[in-house]
């Protein structure tokens, strides 16, 4: 089976406008035969986002016409593709009771779902650590190196693994390694190799499935995908499932990766 399981929307604020439909269309014409629409989950009411324009994910009051929509054109091309409504829903340190508490809530909606680390929290300031070269440069002069953010992210991944979330926690692990997304311009002094190792281990001891992100392989200051190819070699031989996912934020951006990516086995 052929399938993207990491789609963004229209409703995304920090992506483009692209109609809905038009990504499903796409997707068939490229021959896939699965797709999650994967939007970013409302974040908890009490945690002050720290973009400068508020625009991680949508909000509250458009969840619903956002099911809505989804399971609208699910119907409507089910003989063609089949169409997951889904959410990725961001792991913030400090706020696993909010974040359980709104799976309990709307987790009979999901067809499929992702957890993600974007946020980082550090002392007690939280930064979007993916949002841009700049802010990830102010992180460095707060946690004194760029190894301190990456032990800290790769803390927080471990974290969200371990967290208890509900009976509607999202059963795939995204961008395990997001924290490299500027690395060719903030280099680290360890490869974490053990560390990337050890996260692995408790995916798999926990049952979760890997999203094998295609998005970091057109980032200028990454080009490789999340995880790096021999982590997907190591996670395959550990029989964890990898699930391809684009990451699109806008319809050109499907299937980005792939040419990369599909030298590995058992990708879907």
């Amino acid at each position: 089976m052929k399938k993207d399981g990491h789609i963004h929307t229209p409703y995304c604020p920090h992506g483009t406008k692209d109609p809905l439909e038009s990504y499903i269309i796409k997707a068939i014409s490229l021959g896939f035969q699965e797709i999650s629409f994967t939007e970013h989950a409302p974040l908890p009411r009490m945690f002050s986002e720290p973009t400068p324009l508020k625009d991680s994910a949508m909000s509250m009051n458009q969840l619903e016409d956002y099911f809505k929509e989804v399971n609208g054109l699910k119907e409507k091309y089910k003989s063609s593709i089949t169409v997951n409504a889904g959410l990725e829903v961001d792991f913030i340190e400090g706020f696993e009771q909010e974040i359980k508490a709104f799976l309990n809530e709307y987790g009979r909606l999901i067809d499929d779902s992702i957890l993600s680390v974007h946020f980082l929290k550090h002392d007690s300031v939280y930064d979007c650590l993916d949002h841009s070269p700049d802010v990830f440069g102010g992180m460095i002069k707060r946690y004194g190196s760029v190894d301190a953010i990456y032990e800290r992210y790769y803390q927080t991944v471990t974290l969200s693994i371990l967290a208890d979330l509900g009976k509607y926690k999202p059963k795939r692990i995204g961008h395990i390694n997001l924290v490299e997304k500027f690395k060719k311009k903030f280099q680290s002094e360890k490869d974490f190799k053990d560390t990337l190792m050890a996260i692995l281990r408790a995916v798999k001891q926990n049952g979760y499935e890997l999203d094998y992100n295609g998005a970091g392989s057109s980032k200028p200051l990454c080009r490789e995908p999340y995880p790096p190819l021999w982590a997907a070699n190591a996670a395959l031989e550990m029989g964890i499932t990898l699930v391809y996912g684009s990451d699109a934020h806008q319809v050109k951006e499907l299937g980005q990766g792939l040419p990369m990516m599909l030298s590995q086995e058992h990708l879907y």
